[in-house]
């Protein structure tokens, strides 16, 4: 190829608005430009008398001169014969060929797993980046740019703007981890401030609605519904009630994490929002249940349908719904909640111990060494009379 083909354009030019096209730089080398914000290096060449292109990353993440080197090494690979893009991916870094997104995203998952604090997580990492990032997977990772991440984020960015935001930054991840590993160089096309949020419109903000909660003027007579209701779930839906608990507290429940005398159950931090250890006294009607349940070899209290499994989330949803529409599990925690403020004189904080809330700066809770086990203890047994019908023995509650 002769010298005087090559370089036609200057980082000044390229610099300048640049009209949708491709433009030359010679040698096979091409920055196509799409849109203001859509700007790529291309290698094109000629293999089995077919015309093929070989991305070298966004304009501005790659430099000219970069991919000037990237165009210089594709052109000695065909003078030998081989493939340029055959070769990128059997180039070694590391000892191994260049991964594709998917397969280096799999293996980033697994290296990480160990700090997440429970399988739901994971579970939410990889469906993630297989189902809303698919299009990435068969890509070399060296090769994602903006636009790219962009065609992944756009169709989810207002309509499903958790998503999105989750999706993008476990795409940041992965790819910051490929640089680490040195399987990419540059900046990173997923991330946010100074990059992304100068091409995607503002997200619509977040409505959060409070979860659909059962009035507690209604709760003795789904109760009574309940525990008529036989099988597993309509045990750990009411143990869930009567504990004030999250789903996944008591699906993981296991026989040893209660005290000697079955008065409290302590869950590990592990399975703890906010990644504390938390006590439970439990009232009468919760100590009856427990007692009334059988054994698991699997030392779980509710075991799902699979040997050795909890049951599953879905378990309890399922079982509310044939009961009553309208409402979910977690929404017992509000029921809760409104009968302490409604119907007694405990104090709130009081109440968001028992459900386990952080409350207070770090500074507040620094002095507050203790979790006022004992007063949770005389709310939960007020809690628990209150479920099982005796509402007029609890209504005036307690004063501190």
């Amino acid at each position: 190829m002769s010298k005087r083909v090559l370089n036609r354009l200057s980082a000044r030019g390229i610099a300048s608005s640049l009209k949708p096209g491709r433009y030359a730089d010679g040698g096979g080398l091409y920055l196509v430009v799409t849109s203001a914000s859509s700007r790529k290096w291309v290698f094109r060449y000629a293999r089995n008398g077919k015309q093929r292109d070989m991305g070298l990353g966004a304009e501005g993440e790659t430099s000219l001169a970069a991919a000037r080197d990237a165009a210089t090494r594709a052109r000695a690979h065909l003078r030998a014969g081989k493939d340029p893009l055959a070769e990128r991916q059997r180039e070694r870094q590391d000892g191994r060929p260049v991964p594709t997104f998917g397969e280096f995203a799999d293996e980033l998952i697994d290296s990480i797993a160990p700090g997440f604090r429970n399988q739901k997580h994971i579970l939410q990492w990889r469906t993630t980046l297989r189902t809303h990032a698919a299009a990435l997977r068969p890509r070399s990772v060296d090769a994602i740019a903006t636009e790219d991440v962009l065609s992944v984020l756009k169709p989810l960015w207002q309509s499903k703007a958790e998503t999105a935001g989750r999706l993008r930054g476990r795409i940041e991840r992965v790819l910051d981890a490929a640089k680490v590993k040195g399987f990419r160089s540059g900046e990173n096309p997923a991330r946010w401030r100074g990059h992304l949020d100068a091409l995607l419109p503002r997200r619509h903000k977040l409505s959060r609605g409070h979860h659909a909660a059962l009035a507690h003027a209604d709760l003795s007579d789904f109760l009574l519904r309940l525990r008529a209701a036989p099988g597993t779930a309509a045990r750990s839906l009411e143990f869930l009630i009567l504990t004030c608990a999250r789903t996944g507290e008591v699906t993981g429940m296991r026989w040893d994490e209660l005290s000697p005398d079955g008065k409290v159950w302590t869950v590990p931090a592990a399975r703890m929002k906010a990644g504390r250890e938390h006590r439970v006294p439990l009232c009468e009607g919760a100590r009856d249940l427990l007692a009334a349940l059988p054994r698991d070899a699997s030392g779980l209290v509710f075991p799902g349908r699979q040997p050795g499994k909890p049951q599953s989330e879905m378990t309890l949803l399922m079982q509310l719904r044939r009961l009553h529409e309208g409402v979910t599990v977690h929404g017992f925690r509000s029921t809760f909640r409104d009968w302490v403020d409604e119907c007694t004189h405990f104090p709130g904080d009081l109440a968001e111990a028992a459900l386990a809330h952080i409350v207070g700066d770090a500074t507040e809770r620094a002095y507050r060494r203790g979790d006022a086990l004992e007063k949770r203890r005389e709310l939960m047994a007020a809690w628990g009379a209150y479920c099982a019908g005796a509402s007029n023995v609890i209504a005036i509650g307690a004063r501190f």
